[in-house]
C-alpha cells in the first residue's frame, strides 16, 4: 500500500475559495505626511526613527521613569535631549547646523 498524502488540507479538496474582501475598520488616516526617508514610515509629524547605543543602566532607569510617570519611553528621553539641548545653548549659545558638503 502507498502512503497518503493530506498535506493539501480542505481547500485541495473543495478548491479554491474566492477570499472575502474585509471592509477597513477603525479610524482613517488623517496624518499625511511626506515620507523622505524610510525611518519616518509609521512615525508622527515631526519624528524619526533612530537607534542609539546606550549604558544598559541608564535605559533601566529610563524605563523605570516612565513607568512610574505613566508616560512613553520616548517622552522621558525626548525631555532629556531637550533640556541637554536648552543647558547646552544657555552655555554656548545657539546651536550652528552642521554645512552640508
Amino acid at each position: 500500500m502507498s502512503k497518503k498524502n493530506f498535506t493539501g488540507g480542505l481547500s485541495s479538496l473543495l478548491g479554491d475559495t474566492p477570499k472575502e474582501v474585509k471592509p477597513k475598520v477603525g479610524r482613517p488616516k488623517t496624518q499625511f505626511k511626506e515620507i523622505t526617508k524610510s525611518s519616518q514610515e509609521g512615525t508622527k509629524e515631526n519624528e524619526t526613527r533612530a537607534t542609539f547605543i546606550v549604558n544598559e543602566e541608564l535605559l533601566e532607569k529610563l524605563k523605570a521613569i516612565a513607568y512610574w510617570d505613566r508616560i512613553l519611553i520616548k517622552d522621558v528621553i525626548n525631555k532629556a535631549l531637550q533640556d541637554a539641548i536648552n543647558k547646552h545653548q544657555e552655555k554656548r549659545g545657539d546651536i550652528k547646523p552642521i554645512p552640508k558638503k
